[in-house]
Formats: C-alpha cells, structure tokens, sequence
C-alpha cells in the first residue's frame, strides 16, 4: 500500500510539474528577448499590441530567415512617414506648384513679355558648343521625366484613377516607376557634367552684385553687365548642382535600401 501511494505520489507531482511549464511557455513568448511584444505568441491579446503602439514601440516578431529586419510588423514611424506623405506632403506640393504658376502668370500679365531694344542683329555667336549642347538637353529631358514620373507617385492615386480607370493608371504607375529608376543614371551624369564644364563661369563676383542691383534688367528697363553667366544663371546653376545631387543621392538610398542607411534615412527623400 505504502509503495502504491508512492507511485500515485510521484506521477502527481509530474502532472504538477508539466502544467506549470505548459502554463509558463506562452507566458514568456508573450515578449521578444529585447522586451518587444510577440505577436505569435498565442497569450498575446490585442490590448497588448495596442498599448505597445500606443507607447511608440514596434510590433515585432520572431523570423527564422536571415533578414531579421522581416520580423518587423508595424512600427510607429512608418504610419508617421504614410500620413505625412499622403496628407501633408500633397498639400505643401500643391500650393509650391500652384503658388509658382501663379506668380509666374501675375509677373507675365504685369511686366508683360521682355523684348530686345533694338531687335535682332542677324548675327549668331556660338556660346555652347555641342557637347555642352548635348549634356545640357539630356539632363533637361531627364528632369522632365523624372518630375512628372515622381509627381505621380504623390499626386497620382489620387488625381489619375478617376481620370483614366485603374488599370490604366496601374500600367502607367509601372512605367513610371521604371523610367524615374533608370533615368537617374543619365541625369546624374549630366548633373556631374554640368558641375565640371560650367564652374569656372558660374563663381560669384562683384559684377553679379551689379546685376542683382538692377534686377537682371527685369524689373526696369537697364541692361547691367554680366559675364559669361549672369547672377541668375549662376544661381539656376547652383541649385541644379546641389539639389540635383542631392535629390540623386537620396534617391540611391531608396533604389538600393539599407546599404548606407536604415528606413529612418531612407524616408529624408526629398
């Protein structure tokens, strides 16, 4: 009798023992080992994810492939990043377009069309030659297409669709896509192009000063001097240069993500 008791003993407190790991397991697959909430674990509830969102944090879970960054279901910046460029970013694009056509047109209907004095001479003089002429219209195509193709990307889901039906919009949307990657080659090299053909013409001197003074012969009617670039081509030049650069190297980072940077860089896109 004492030896049956003994066995009866022994086979409970293993049952004992294997309910409370049975119990305790998904208890601790509730949280990753870097305290972020697991959502594969079968106690998780929904309140807890919430309240993980709700705290900043990421939802994340467990991946056996080696690409770890997969693991991630949800993270806050990414909703933050969404929201502003479907919200915010349409509406500073939209007025910074329709503000500078509208200036553009009220500059045109007050000043009216700027014509030479005495009218044409009837002589040409050769300022560019046909490479430069070459670097010049290829970088100039490439820029059209690529503004148009990256306008879509903000503006287009929400203006084209209605205009021309999914499908359509679908098709040219992939098209889009694979034109702005593959003109970039093309027109960051003429960016490079431009830098190093122009530069030595496109240096800030006093006869710039002069220039800027007389508003370029814009606003008024003198004709101030300038060399071979006047200011205001000087400052097209630089902006060219240096967002051109700039737009082309943040754009790499997308075209190739994670190489030089993680997803918070990758959304300072211009």
């Amino acid at each position: 009798m004492a030896k049956l008791f003994g066995q009866f003993r022994f086979l409970a407190g293993a049952l004992a023992l294997a309910l409370l790991v049975a119990m305790a397991l998904p208890a601790g697959a509730q949280r990753n080992p870097d305290g972020s909430v697991n959502p594969t674990a079968q106690s998780v509830k929904e309140q807890q994810l919430l309240n993980a969102l709700g705290t900043g944090g990421a939802i994340s879970g467990r991946v056996s492939i080696p690409d770890q960054k997969s693991a991630n279901l949800i993270h806050p910046a990414g909703r933050d990043w969404r929201e502003f460029h479907e919200v915010t970013l349409r509406w500073i694009g939209a007025i910074a377009i329709l503000g500078m056509l509208v200036i553009l047109m009220a500059f045109y209907l007050i000043r009216g069309q700027v014509k030479l004095e005495s009218g044409l001479s009837g002589r040409r003089i050769v300022r560019f030659n046909g490479f430069e002429r070459f670097v010049h219209w290829m970088t100039a195509t490439c820029f059209i297409i690529l503004a148009l193709s990256g306008l879509n990307i903000t503006f287009g889901k929400l203006l084209l669709p209605p205009l021309i039906g999914e499908p359509a919009f679908a098709t040219y949307a992939q098209y889009a896509k694979y034109s702005h990657n593959y003109l970039s080659f093309p027109f960051t090299i003429g960016v490079f192009c431009i830098f190093l053909m122009w530069i030595a013409g496109n240096i800030p001197n006093k006869v710039d000063v002069e220039w800027l003074k007389e508003g370029g012969g814009i606003v008024g009617d003198k004709h101030p001097p300038a060399h071979r670039f006047n200011a205001g081509q000087k400052m097209i030049y630089w902006i060219v240069v240096i967002g051109g650069g700039a737009v082309a190297a943040s754009g790499y980072l997308l075209m190739f993500p994670f190489y030089a940077t993680n997803i918070a860089g990758m959304q300072w896109h211009p």
